[in-house]
C-alpha cells in the first residue's frame, strides 16, 4: 500500500513538471533546447554561448498567492553588466555607404564594401567603423541604443575612442542616432580579419533570434 502511494506521488510530480515546462514554453516562446548552446556552432560566435544561460533565464516567477507574475526579460545591456564585460565611453556617430559618408556612388564597384572586405550590414550584428589600433577588425561591441556592432571598417576621421555606426540611409542616421557619447561593452576583441561567412553566422545564430524584435524596435525609435 505504501509503495503504491509513493508511485502515485511520483507520477503526479512528473505530470506537474511536464505541465510547468509546457506552460513556460508557451509563455516565453523559448524551448528547453534553446537554453543550452550547441557544441557544433561557429567558433567565431562562441562569445554568445558564454552568456546564453543568462540570456534565457527570464523564467516566470510565482508567489504563494493565487496571482502569478512574470519576471521582466533581462535586456542584453543588463546581462553584459552582470557578467562584468569591460565598458568604455566612446563618441559615436552614424554613417552610410553613400557619397555623403564615403564619397562613393552606387555605380562604384567598391560601393558598400568595408575595409575588411565584407558588405555593410544593419542587422542583429551590424558593421561599424573604428580606430583599428584600438579595436581590430572583427571586434564585437555592444552599443546601447544600437545593438551589436562588428568592427569591419575604418575612416580617416575615426581616431581614438570614436565609432561610426552603419545605417542604411541618411534619414536613419539623423532620426535614430546622430552624434552622442555612449558607454559600450567590449564583447570580444577581433584578430584583424572578418569574412562574410562569419558575419552571416552571427546574424543567423538561432539562439539570438529571440532578440530580433528587441533590435528591430530599437531601430524604429
Amino acid at each position: 500500500m505504501k509503495r503504491k502511494l509513493m508511485i502515485k506521488k511520483a507520477v503526479l510530480a512528473l505530470l506537474v513538471l511536464g505541465a510547468l515546462q509546457s506552460t513556460y514554453s508557451q509563455l516565453t516562446g523559448v524551448k528547453a533546447s534553446q537554453l543550452i548552446p550547441s557544441k557544433d556552432d561557429d567558433v567565431f560566435s562562441r562569445h554568445v554561448y558564454m552568456d546564453m544561460r543568462s540570456l534565457h533565464v527570464s523564467r516566470p516567477t510565482t508567489t504563494l498567492s493565487s496571482q502569478t507574475e512574470m519576471a521582466e526579460p533581462k535586456s542584453i545591456e543588463s546581462m553584459l553588466a552582470d557578467n562584468q564585460y569591460e565598458k568604455v565611453r566612446v563618441m559615436a556617430t552614424g554613417y552610410t555607404a553613400g557619397v555623403e559618408s564615403t564619397g562613393k556612388h552606387k555605380n562604384d564597384p567598391s560601393y558598400g564594401i568595408t575595409y575588411s572586405g565584407v558588405k555593410v550590414k544593419r542587422d542583429l550584428y551590424s558593421t561599424i567603423a573604428a580606430d583599428l589600433s584600438i579595436y581590430p577588425i572583427g571586434t564585437i561591441l555592444f552599443i546601447p541604443g544600437y545593438g551589436y556592432g562588428v568592427v569591419a571598417d575604418k575612416g580617416g576621421a575615426i581616431k581614438g575612442h570614436h565609432l561610426d555606426l552603419y545605417y542604411e540611409n541618411v534619414e536613419d542616421v539623423y532620426a535614430q542616432w546622430g552624434k552622442k557619447y555612449v558607454d559600450v561593452y567590449i564583447v570580444s576583441k577581433g584578430n584583424g580579419k572578418l569574412t562574410e561567412a562569419e558575419l552571416t553566422a552571427l546574424n543567423e545564430n538561432k539562439d539570438m533570434q529571440v532578440f530580433r524584435e528587441q533590435f528591430t524596435s530599437s531601430q524604429k525609435k
